[in-house]
């Protein structure tokens, strides 16, 4: 997933990173790095928050052609446990958990 810190940085100039981030079942609570984010539909330049921090979110899919975020060029960090499928996603193959679809 790609995930960007709104909280703090003018439009989408905060970090951002590819990462692995897990979902409950009901894909309303996400966990990356330790923290817990719900997601939020009152925001308009974030859909997820920090349940702890407060801290605003933006989280998508990646892009093969690398234009994760809308309005600059940002420098978006790949983690290393999920660097290998996000080369092979850039390459043309299919997202883990997504290949019929």
């Amino acid at each position: 997933m790609f995930i960007q810190l709104k909280t703090g940085y003018a439009l989408d100039h905060g970090p951002s990173w590819i990462g692995w981030v897990d979902f409950n079942r009901s894909f309303k609570t996400a966990r990356y790095r330790g923290r817990t984010l719900r997601r939020w539909t009152g925001g308009l330049d974030a859909n997820i928050f920090d349940i702890e921090t407060d801290e605003e979110y933006w989280l998508s899919g990646p892009k093969r052609d690398r234009t994760d975020t809308r309005y600059g060029p940002a420098k978006t960090a790949v983690d290393d446990d999920a660097r290998d499928a996000y080369e092979s996603f850039l390459s043309g193959s299919a997202l883990p958990g997504r290949e019929s679809g």
